[in-house]
């Protein structure tokens, strides 16, 4: 009597008590070797949306081998870490990739976040300028930090530093926004 209350309970119900049909597998499907493996930018990018920033280094890091250091691999780089709060690291690895591909905005952005939060914020006003400039003013990401530094730099040299608080908002794949914690 237990076993069939018990079968009744399992995935297959009462089938599952015939020896006719398979029992469906407990483990997760095989590894398919002959598929196409999915871009390790891609990858990464994914992981740093999920908060998987350690992760996404490391995809990233595999990218390179096959992309090389592109400025678009370098900029991922400083993205993961700067999401994991490697201020140093992530401003030199955007630098590298600003060098590499200076017409990308959103890196632009990215090295302006860095250097805000590191409080440089008299760079990092010039920074989110060129950033501005090169998206032809159509990101609200990049208006809206453009706006913080300059008000931060004003705000410096009328009063004393003030020592606001703020947090890193991730928006899109790899652009970051600055705002005021509440």
């Amino acid at each position: 009597m237990l076993g069939l209350a018990l079968a009744a309970c399992s995935t297959g119900g009462f089938s599952a008590l015939r020896g006719d049909q398979k029992p469906e597998s407990l483990y997760a499907p095989g590894v398919n070797p002959r598929a196409e493996a999915v871009d390790g930018i891609e990858v990464g990018h994914r992981l740093i949306a999920a908060g998987q920033y350690e992760l996404a280094i490391k995809s990233f890091n595999r990218a390179a081998l096959d992309h090389g250091l592109t400025g678009e691999v370098l900029s991922a780089l400083g993205s993961a870490n700067l999401g994991l709060g490697r201020l140093g690291q992530a401003e030199t690895l955007l630098r590298r990739a600003v060098e590499k591909d200076a017409a990308e905005p959103e890196v632009w952005n990215n090295l302006g976040v860095v250097l805000m939060e590191s409080g440089q914020t008299a760079e990092a006003e010039q920074i989110f300028r060129k950033a501005y400039a090169l998206d032809n003013g159509e990101s609200d990401a990049i208006r809206d930090n453009l706006r913080l530094a300059l008000a931060k730099t004003e705000k410096s040299v009328i009063t004393e530093v003030n020592e606001d608080n703020y947090k890193l908002v991730r928006r899109g794949s790899g652009d970051y926004l600055i705002r005021p914690t509440p």
